[in-house]
């Protein structure tokens, strides 16, 4: 039985991940108070018949101070239970871009009187001291609710297994780097699938573009000398006690070369038998202009 903290910025998508949970066979609880949770944790563990995980869902609405929850997660671990904490973030200008959308108001702003932008800063003064303590961190800012379900289960996954949540991800440099990443690799000096006509409006994920980008003899060669840096830091980080590793592989616009080789890249550990999944950043941009 695992006990999992679901928290993070509003509008990140925290409601979002507990219908996938509660998909996934979790028993989900929103803002259960944090001075509650060790005492449900007991009595939910001694109720005959009650083997679902459980997660719970907590934001700003119910804490105005997230370090008695820290020190009551604290007193579940020490307890021996089996409990960690997913942090749901999300870029500022996405999240604004979301409550635009939905007519949603962000809910310091009603508490507080404040600027959306205001908000958004006090939410994250208040809830870093949980951001530093996460076990894993999920940026929403460019994931589907698909991509966002194959992050969840990984994370399941890992619990059972023990084993490190590894993502693959591809990325356009010309949207920005993957800030979320912990090693990021340039793949721009191998030959480019967009100025090849029948290829320029498909994706890595296509045959046809895979069997371009790995036509380069460089390529291959990059390849096996990545397989073989990973293959050795995998087990280090794993080691160290590194719960999520994100592997970013970069190209022009996110679509051709990254997404082969990150989707090579993904092929390689899965067959190593390690908890991996990937997720294609910039893929959906518009084709107009990309290189």
């Amino acid at each position: 039985m695992e006990f999992l903290v679901i928290t993070g910025m509003s509008g990140a998508g925290k409601t979002q991940a507990s219908n996938i949970l509660e998909d996934m066979g979790y028993y989900c609880i929103d803002n259960m108070p944090s001075a509650m949770i060790p005492y449900f944790a007991e009595l939910y563990s001694k109720m005959p018949g009650k083997t679902a995980d459980v997660a719970f869902v907590i934001d700003v609405r119910g804490e105005s101070d997230f370090l008695p929850l820290l020190a009551e997660l604290d007193i579940l671990k020490d307890s021996g239970y089996n409990c960690r904490t997913v942090f749901i973030d999300c870029e500022d200008r996405v999240l604004i871009n979301r409550y635009k959308e939905t007519r949603r108001v962000h809910p310091l702003v009603t508490l507080k009187n404040i600027s959306v932008n205001e908000a958004l800063a006090l939410e994250r003064k208040m809830l870093r001291p949980v951001r530093e303590r996460a076990d894993y961190i999920i940026d929403t800012s460019a994931l589907t609710p698909s991509q966002l379900r194959d992050k969840l289960i990984a994370i399941q996954n890992s619990s059972r297994t023990g084993s490190l949540v590894i993502t693959c991800m591809s990325f356009g440099y010309k949207y920005g780097i993957a800030t979320e990443a912990d090693l990021v690799f340039d793949v721009r000096c191998f030959p480019n699938p967009f100025y090849v006509p029948e290829l320029k409006n498909l994706t890595g994920l296509d045959e046809a573009v895979r069997n371009y980008v790995f036509s380069s003899k460089q390529t291959i060669e990059f390849m096996n000398r990545l397989y073989d840096m990973i293959d050795f830091l995998v087990p280090l980080y794993a080691e160290e006690g590194k719960t999520q590793l994100t592997i970013a592989i970069g190209c022009t616009g996110g679509k051709h070369r990254s997404v082969a080789i990150s989707e090579a890249l993904k092929s390689h550990l899965f067959a190593e038998g390690l908890n991996v999944i990937s997720v294609h950043r910039d893929i959906i941009k518009k084709f107009i202009g990309d290189k």
